[in-house]
């Protein structure tokens, strides 16, 4: 899943894709790179982001995916948590929801479940603006999981069909770097509730907080957290590197395979 966000302040790549040109060029380029979904989002939810009024989420995305839809063959995935951008996003093109809200906004899990589209659930613990505040958990591989399942029971009773959820323990979304260790090196815990899981590691403070790299100097560190995410079962990372990302899994799907032809 390649990242175009449409914004002026996400903590990457703000501004980069704010403007139309920019952002089908970026899509383009993602595509090429072998990116399956594009991840269109409008509001940043970076630690502090300031909320955007549903119409101006609207004037960012809209016109993105519907050139998108209209120019290149590629699902494209809504990052929203507003019911209204949902349903116009879904009419625009868009064929995947992808919520940092889990659907707790008022009326989203209705509208995502009329939509009949595959939905991502993410764990956060807090708000954007406070996440990051001094985030505390007792046991949080299974505090996130049990917050994931009890969004999936909420899903399916209000009609949602089970398959097509899409689980995601929201890496750096209230969370220490502890946290984010401990989460990843436990993905296994998520992956077998059976439903698939999407891992969201591209960039973020937490390669800052082990390796002291600016966020445009972490691609490597990147790459290297999908590689671990996937190996442990991931079936879907977010990235903004699309090209290294895939390389590296590429990489090492070819030497797994080789090993198992070995084997035999």
């Amino acid at each position: 899943m390649g990242i175009l966000n449409v914004t002026p302040d996400s903590f990457s790549d703000g501004g980069r894709f704010e403007h139309l040109d920019a952002a089908l060029q970026g899509a383009r380029k993602m595509l090429a790179e072998g990116a399956d979904v594009i991840d269109v989002g409008g509001e940043s939810t970076r630690p502090g982001a300031q909320s955007v009024a549903v119409a101006g989420e609207l004037d960012r995305v809209i016109p993105v995916i519907e050139a998108i839809n209209s120019e290149l063959s590629v699902s494209i995935s809504i990052d929203t948590s507003k019911p209204e951008v949902m349903e116009a996003a879904v009419d625009a093109g868009a064929s995947m929801i992808n919520d940092v809200m889990a659907l707790r906004a008022e009326g989203a899990m209705e509208t995502a479940r009329d939509l009949q589209v595959p939905v991502c659930l993410m764990h956060m613990q807090g708000l954007p603006r406070t996440m990051q505040k001094d985030p505390r958990y007792k046991d949080v591989v299974s505090e996130v999981r049990e917050f994931l399942l009890q969004r999936i029971d909420a899903c399916v009773s209000a009609g949602m069909d089970e398959g097509k959820i899409i689980i995601d323990p929201g890496f750096g979304f209230g969370k220490t770097l502890g946290h984010n260790l401990t989460l990843l090196a436990n993905l296994g815990v998520l992956v077998r509730t059976g439903f698939p899981v999407l891992a969201g590691l591209s960039r973020k403070s937490m390669i800052a907080s082990m390796l002291d790299r600016a966020v445009d100097s972490r691609v490597a560190a990147s790459a290297a957290l999908a590689l671990i995410a996937v190996q442990k079962g991931a079936a879907m990372v977010r990235v903004h590197d699309v090209a290294e990302t895939a390389d590296a899994l590429n990489v090492a799907a070819r030497v797994a395979a080789a090993v198992e032809d070995a084997s035999e």
